[in-house]
């Protein structure tokens, strides 16, 4: 269910909640982009949700903190990602690619991040290849949404995709290894695949601690 005044995350609308087992709002917004002979090319905007009330929990430790220190602080991001706080993360494509295309660079960046910590095993291969499977069939055609839905404390995430008034199409991943990366991806601080959001979480978050 979605909240009914909607906010424009770089011309694409984003509802500002979204109830699943409960409320949850819109706390961080940003893009993925890259700059090509000075010119600005976005491929994705991003909304990040959560409970106000897990975040006071759970990240108390930095309390009173300003939303430039929280966006310099990895720790924090680390804590965000691996704390038990149930989050979506909804990505709106603005730039159509192949979902392969997608597919690899969360392939790519949820391996390397693994394999530095040893943790890329067969079991974490298989469930990564299931999501890169899950992608490849896919066309991201402009305003398809991807939706990740990140469980508390079970290591789940349901991912969700859909496009053009079809049916949402869901895959449900079950390694937790991979589904903190998965989370890591979008939510680590200065390696996150998105700056802007980063920036956007930090400010908020840090109203929602003060």
């Amino acid at each position: 269910m979605l909240g009914t005044e909607m906010v424009m995350i770089h011309e694409v609308p984003f509802p500002p909640q979204i109830i699943t087992s409960k409320p949850f709002s819109l706390l961080g917004q940003g893009i993925t982009d890259i700059e090509i002979h000075f010119l600005q090319v976005k491929f994705t905007a991003i909304g990040v949700y959560l409970d106000p009330s897990d975040v006071k929990t759970h990240l108390d430790k930095w309390k009173g903190k300003t939303g430039k220190d929280l966006a310099g602080d990895d720790d924090f991001f680390d804590a965000l990602a691996s704390g038990e706080i149930e989050k979506v993360i909804r990505v709106v494509v603005i730039k159509e690619i192949k979902g392969a295309q997608y597919g690899v660079q969360l392939e790519n960046s949820v391996r390397d991040r693994l394999a530095a910590e040893d943790k890329y095993e067969e079991e974490e291969e298989n469930e990564l290849e299931k999501v890169v499977g899950f992608f490849q069939s896919k066309y991201f055609k402009t305003h398809s949404i991807i939706t990740y839905r990140f469980s508390a404390k079970d290591g789940i995430c349901e991912i969700g995709f859909e496009t053009e008034g079809k049916e949402e199409d869901k895959l449900k991943v079950e390694n937790a290894n991979v589904v903190g990366m998965m989370q890591k991806w979008y939510l680590s601080g200065s390696r996150g695949v998105s700056p802007s959001t980063i920036v956007s979480l930090a400010d908020s978050l840090s109203a929602v601690l003060t």
